[in-house]
């Protein structure tokens, strides 16, 4: 969203660029450019024939390199060149908010003490309204801290273009970005696959744990069934019903008495 209205702000400027023939004129819409409201990228405008052509203008072709770093410098970049044009207070302000980009990509936790430094500016104060119209103007999505002289950036726009030269060293950035994350799934699979096999070993460990605890249970119940069988007596044996000859009793076993058949009558 903020690049495409970015790129719509720049519009104007780019057809402009068709007609600015002579070097004042070209510098002049630079300045232009760089002070408008909503335009925070400006590589089209530099690509453009006659704004490069200030390259062999020895009177304005400061305002190419001004161009150069409202593209993709910042505020310390200005400050180490003592040739550049003065800058006009929008042109100052949209710099500022230009080089947080780059600061909040750096450290998501930003402190007042290196902002201020980094900026220049003069308080605690501008420094907050600084970030808050980066804020609103969709540049940051960040918090401010002044209990804690801190800035918590939790996004950034995608709103600056990228210096000649830099695309190898970014090639070579992601290159290595992506070995890393192709090492680290590796090591995740890796885990995971451990994770597996030790989930599976101990489900066997368990089954096995299971089975031997079953077979000690049967083998001691068997064991007491026996014990109980061969404990009974010849007089406990003699109790049971026996298959068609009626129950036989301890004193049929016994066949003496006062009424046996083979008694003595006592007279």
């Amino acid at each position: 969203m903020e690049q495409t209205r970015a790129l719509n702000a720049l519009e104007p400027f780019l057809a402009l660029s068709k007609t600015a023939n002579s070097p004042r004129a070209a510098a002049d819409l630079i300045s232009q450019a760089t002070s408008a409201p909503n335009t925070y990228v400006f590589a089209e405008l530099l690509q453009t024939p006659n704004i490069q052509s200030l390259k062999d203008s020895k009177e304005y072709a400061p305002h190419l390199t001004l161009l150069e770093i409202f593209a993709w410098g910042t505020w310390q970049d200005y400050k180490s060149h003592h040739s550049l044009p003065q800058l006009s207070a929008p042109q100052h302000q949209k710099l500022l908010l230009l080089s947080l980009l780059p600061l909040s990509r750096s450290h998501k936790t930003l402190t007042y003490t290196s902002l201020l430094q980094s900026l220049d500016l003069p308080t605690t104060r501008s420094l907050e309204e600084l970030i808050t119209t980066a804020i609103y103007s969709g540049l940051l999505t960040a918090t401010l801290d002044p209990a804690h002289s801190l800035v918590a950036v939790t996004s950034i726009s995608p709103l600056r273009d990228l210096a000649p030269g830099v695309l190898p060293t970014l090639q070579q950035t992601l290159q290595t970005w992506s070995l890393r994350c192709d090492t680290a799934l590796a090591d995740l699979d890796a885990q995971i696959k451990a994770v597996k096999l030790a989930a599976v070993e101990r489900e066997k460990q368990r089954r096995k744990k299971e089975r031997a605890l079953e077979a000690t249970i049967l083998f001691h119940e068997e064991k007491g069934a026996k014990r109980g069988v061969s404990g009974l007596g010849d007089e406990d044996l003699m109790d049971i019903d026996q298959e068609g000859g009626g129950r036989v009793t301890r004193g049929s076993k016994r066949g003496s008495g006062a009424f046996g058949f083979g008694g003595r009558r006592l007279g």
